[in-house]
């Protein structure tokens, strides 16, 4: 379904070719790409079926992944998603065809990955711009600096206190 969310994009706005699409699991976000026709290519982990791998959060702790080409409303489930192409500011997309012809090459292929450098969003951002991207590992990232900091800080005063703020 998609997100009823005023600070999401209008879900009466149906995905066009393209389009990054953000998918709201419980712990995480997923990337997918649309590819028309109520189709998406995404990234699933290579030992799980395509219905367990849907939702499953063994994907962020995989090493490898299968690049499939989905139904939109069956990889979504009852999560919510939004169309998201929020690096166009800062990156131009490529061609329509470029993007769609660059994801259909690799449908049922395996390729690695890693949640800091080669995940889902790096993977649907290289599609769309043809430069891997990923906010939630830079968000990720400072919240890990922000926690050994805090950590430090509490070490130094020799209490514990301050971890229950963060």
């Amino acid at each position: 379904m998609a997100s009823n969310d005023p600070d999401l994009s209008d879900p009466s706005d149906d995905p066009q070719p393209g389009d990054l699409i953000e998918i709201f699991r419980p712990a995480y976000q997923h990337w997918a790409l649309y590819l028309g026709d109520g189709y998406i290519i995404n990234l699933t982990p290579v030992d799980e079926s395509q219905a367990a791998a849907m939702s499953s959060v063994k994907s962020v702790f995989s090493r490898k992944a299968v690049v499939r080409m989905q139904l939109l409303k069956e990889v979504v489930g009852s999560d919510s998603y939004r169309v998201n192409n929020k690096y166009d500011d800062n990156h131009t997309p490529l061609p329509i065809c470029e993007i769609i012809e660059r994801a259909q090459v690799l449908i049922d292929q395996e390729v690695s990955y890693d949640l800091l450098g080669s995940n889902c969003e790096h993977f649907v951002t290289l599609l769309r711009y043809g430069q891997a991207v990923s906010e939630q590992v830079s968000h990720c990232l400072l919240r890990c600096m922000c926690l050994q900091w805090k950590i430090t800080i509490c070490r130094s005063k020799k209490t514990v206190q301050c971890l229950a703020t963060f």
